[in-house]
C-alpha cells in the first residue's frame, strides 16, 4: 500500500508543478504531497532530510543567480551587449555556437542566466520574436552541457562518486554532446526560421503561429556607444568575468558556484543602490538608505522554485525506494546502455534530473563504467519535455516571465520536443556507434 501511494503522490506532486491553477503557486502541489507523505508514515521526517541535503548547494546556487542577472540588467550590461551583437551582425547560428560554447566551458546555468537576457534584448533590438531566441540558452544547457565535469553539476557530482577525470568525459561525451549540439540546430533552425526573420508587427512562434505584440522595434540607441553603455560593459563585464573566472576555478579550492555567485550579488547590490540614489538626487553618500534598498531585487529571488525542487526531491526518493533501480541500471550491452539513457531521462524529466541522479549512482558503484556515461547522458539531455526537468529550464523560465516574455511550460515542451529531443537521440546513437566500435 505504501508503495502505490508514494508514487500517487510523485505522480500528484509533478502534475500540480507543471499544471496549477493561477491562484496557488506552483510549489504548493509538491509541499502538500510530502507533507502527506509524511503524515501517512511512507516517508518521515529523517529520510526527507536526508533527501533534500544534496541538493542544498544546486538551489543555493539558483537562489543567488537570479538576482545576479536581474542587477546586471538593471546596470545595463545585456542591453549594452545586446547593442554590440547587433552591430557585429552575429546571426542566430553565431548565437548558437555561442551558448554551446559558454554552456560547455563554464557551466548550464551560467550560461541560462548570463545569455537568456542578453538574447532577450537582441531579439528585441532586432524585431524578431524574444521567446524563439532565447530558447538557445535552455535548448543547449541539455544539448551542450556533458563534454566535461564543469559543465554541469551532475558531472561534478559524477566526479566526486565515480572518480570520473576530465579525459575520460570528453573521451565518452564529447562527440555524443558534439553531435547533440548540431542535429538540435538544424532542427531548431528549421522550425524556427520563420520566429527569427519576423518583423517587430507580430514574430512567428514556433509551428507558424503568431505572437502579437511579443517583439519591439530596434531600440534608438542600438547604434550608439555613449558614456552609460561603456560603464554598463567596463562594470558589468568585469563582474560577469569574475563570476566566470569563480565558477571555473572556485571548486578547484573549494569555492562552491552558489559562493561566488553571492560574492558577485553584494558587490552589484552596493552599485545599484549607489546608482538609484544618485538618481533620486540623494547623492552617492545616501546609497544605504531604506529607499534605495527597496530596489533590490528581493521579488526576483526565486524562493517558490526552490521549495519546489526540494519537494520534488523528497517524493522521488521515497517512490524510488520501491523500484528495482539496480536491476533496471545493470549491463554493459547495447540494448541495456538504450534502456539506461531512457530511463534516467524520463526520471529527470519527471523529477528533476538532480534527484534522478543521486537515486542512481548507489547502484552504479564508485567506478566510471559504461551505465554511469549512459546514466549521465539520460539525466543531462533528457529533461527537454517537462520544464520541471532542471533547474536550468525552471530557472530559465523565471528570467523571461521576469523580463515579460511570455512563456509556459508548453512552450519548453514544445521547443524540447522539436529540437533537443532529436539531439538527444543522436547522441545517444553516437555514443551506442562508440560503443560497439571498442571506441568507448
Amino acid at each position: 500500500m505504501d508503495r502505490w501511494l508514494s508514487f500517487a503522490l510523485l505522480l500528484a506532486g509533478v502534475a500540480s508543478a507543471i499544471r496549477h491553477p493561477p491562484w496557488l503557486p506552483a510549489w504548493a502541489g509538491p509541499v502538500l504531497a510530502v507533507l502527506a507523505d509524511i503524515a501517512i508514515g511512507v516517508t518521515g521526517p529523517d529520510r526527507s532530510a536526508r533527501a533534500v541535503h544534496p541538493l542544498v548547494q544546486p538551489v543555493a546556487f539558483l537562489l543567488a543567480a537570479v538576482p545576479l542577472a536581474v542587477m546586471l540588467d538593471e546596470l545595463g550590461f545585456f542591453r549594452a551587449v545586446a547593442a554590440r551583437v547587433n552591430r557585429r551582425g552575429g546571426g542566430p547560428g553565431y548565437l548558437w555556437a555561442l551558448a554551446a560554447v559558454v554552456t560547455t566551458v563554464l557551466n548550464l546555468d551560467a550560461g541560462v542566466v548570463l545569455l537568456t537576457p542578453l538574447y532577450v534584448r537582441v531579439a528585441h533590438q532586432r524585431g524578431w520574436d524574444p521567446l524563439v531566441l532565447a530558447a538557445q540558452p535552455v535548448l543547449l544547457a541539455c544539448l551542450a552541457s556533458s563534454a566535461l565535469p564543469v559543465s554541469n553539476l551532475t558531472n561534478l557530482i559524477a566526479v566526486s562518486w565515480a572518480g570520473a577525470s576530465t579525459a575520460q568525459f570528453v573521451t565518452h561525451l564529447a562527440l555524443p554532446s558534439l553531435a547533440a549540439s548540431v542535429v538540435g540546430w538544424w532542427c531548431y533552425h528549421r522550425w524556427c526560421a520563420a520566429g527569427l526573420q519576423a518583423g517587430s508587427t507580430g514574430a512567428a512562434a514556433p509551428g507558424g503561429r503568431r505572437r502579437p505584440g511579443r517583439s519591439r522595434r530596434p531600440s534608438a540607441g542600438a547604434g550608439s556607444d555613449g558614456p552609460e553603455e561603456r560603464y554598463a560593459l567596463r562594470v558589468g563585464g568585469s563582474v560577469v568575468g569574475g563570476v566566470l573566472v569563480g565558477f571555473t576555478c572556485g571548486p578547484l579550492v573549494g569555492v562552491q558556484p552558489w559562493a561566488v555567485a553571492f560574492v558577485a550579488d553584494v558587490f552589484l547590490a552596493v552599485l545599484v543602490t549607489r546608482a538609484v540614489a544618485r538618481r533620486s538626487g540623494g547623492g552617492t553618500g545616501a546609497w544605504w538608505k531604506a529607499r534605495t534598498w527597496a530596489s533590490l531585487p528581493w521579488r526576483a529571488v526565486p524562493v517558490g522554485t526552490a521549495i519546489m525542487v526540494f519537494g520534488l526531491g523528497v517524493l522521488a526518493t521515497g517512490a524510488t525506494r520501491y523500484l528495482p533501480t539496480g536491476q533496471l541500471l545493470r549491463g554493459a550491452s547495447l540494448p541495456s546502455l538504450a534502456r539506461e539513457t531512457g530511463l534516467a531521462a524520463l526520471a529527470a524529466n519527471l523529477v528533476n534530473n538532480l534527484p534522478a541522479l543521486l537515486v542512481a549512482l548507489p547502484k552504479l558503484g564508485h567506478r566510471p563504467g559504461p551505465e554511469l556515461w549512459a546514466v549521465l547522458l539520460g539525466v543531462n539531455m533528457g529533461p527537454v519535455l517537462l520544464v520541471t526537468g532542471s533547474l536550468a529550464s525552471l530557472l530559465w523560465m523565471s528570467t523571461l516571465r521576469r523580463l515579460g516574455v511570455g512563456v509556459g511550460p508548453v512552450d519548453f515542451s514544445r521547443f524540447g520536443l522539436r529540437s533537443a529531443l532529436p539531439g538527444a537521440a543522436a547522441a545517444l546513437g553516437v555514443a551506442l556507434l562508440l560503443r560497439a566500435a571498442g571506441l568507448h
